[in-house]
């Protein structure tokens, strides 16, 4: 890049003299630094409850964004301005520098992990099925979808519910995909679907909003690999933003040793096992599948 008065001694400029025109001291300021100075940041969550999401009052709220406002306060950025898009548009906003960082609870993957930095594990859950009240196809698990050709199965787009269903060999003319996890009320309400794919939370709550629907019980979660299916949920970052990422890390870390953290995830409906999982879960080892 080319500075004008690159050399100090240049033009008379004394000691001092570059960080009295303004711009030219911030020019190479790190994100981190620049976002300290402003005071603000720039968050994205996907209107996921209990993830992240925009209550009745228009206040953020959820596992995101009450543990993003601990950690970013104790690194010295006190306010955020939430930003809401769609689960599949987190990380190309993310890219696209519309927000600093996401606070969505997305799942640690190794294919995400190409892509952006996430930070320690801040939560961990299993998976789910919503279905018709009174289950009326017997559904228990993603095989029974994959044994009857006739059902379909709805997901959200981006979300890793996709992958999981691939991985279990359903095929695509049996998976219909949703804007939002709000639309999946409707969509296995009318039938449009056999039942919607998502975390056990979001199936728990979205079960509470109608008897119309119900969470499938007993359900068998999925094995993939040999291993039982279980999300480990990240907040994310630019990659050239290590500065940012490695900060709010250990913040983070100190935060998840607290009664505050913990009362967080049970307000979520996360019970001990899973709370135990998101503390011992490691970020390196989860990006490496």
């Amino acid at each position: 890049m080319n500075r004008p008065f690159g050399r100090r001694g240049a033009l008379g400029v004394l000691a001092g003299g570059l960080a009295a025109w303004p711009g030219l001291a911030v020019a190479d300021e790190s994100t981190l630094a620049r976002l300290r100075r402003r005071g603000v940041i720039r968050v994205a969550i996907a209107n996921e409850v209990p993830y992240g999401y925009m209550d009745a009052n228009g206040k953020a709220a959820g596992i995101g964004p009450d543990v993003a406002r601990h950690v970013l306060a104790a690194i010295g950025i006190p306010r955020i301005d939430w930003v809401v898009m769609p689960f599949g548009e987190l990380i190309p906003g993310l890219h696209a520098r519309r927000v600093d960082m996401v606070a969505a609870e997305q799942n640690i993957l190794p294919a995400r992990c190409q892509v952006v930095d996430f930070s320690v594990p801040d939560s961990s859950y299993g998976e789910g099925l919503l279905v018709k009240a009174g289950n009326p196809h017997g559904i228990h698990s993603y095989n029974d979808i994959k044994n009857n050709p006739k059902l379909k199965l709805a997901l959200v787009a981006g979300a890793d519910e996709l992958a999981i269903a691939h991985d279990l060999d359903i095929p695509d003319r049996q998976i219909v995909s949703l804007n939002a996890n709000a639309d999946a009320l409707s969509a296995v309400r009318s039938g449009r679907v056999a039942a919607y794919a998502a975390t056990e939370l979001t199936v728990a709550r979205l079960a509470r909003h109608s008897k119309a629907v119900e969470a499938a019980s007993p359900f068998v979660q999925p094995v993939v690999n040999g291993k039982s299916v279980r999300s480990y949920g990240g907040f994310s970052f630019r990659k050239n933003e290590t500065e940012l990422r490695l900060a709010f890390d250990k913040a983070l870390i100190a935060f998840k040793a607290t009664d505050a953290w913990v009362r967080i995830m049970h307000k979520a409906g996360l019970g001990p096992a899973s709370i135990q999982a998101a503390r011992a879960a490691d970020t390196a080892h989860l990006c490496s599948g």
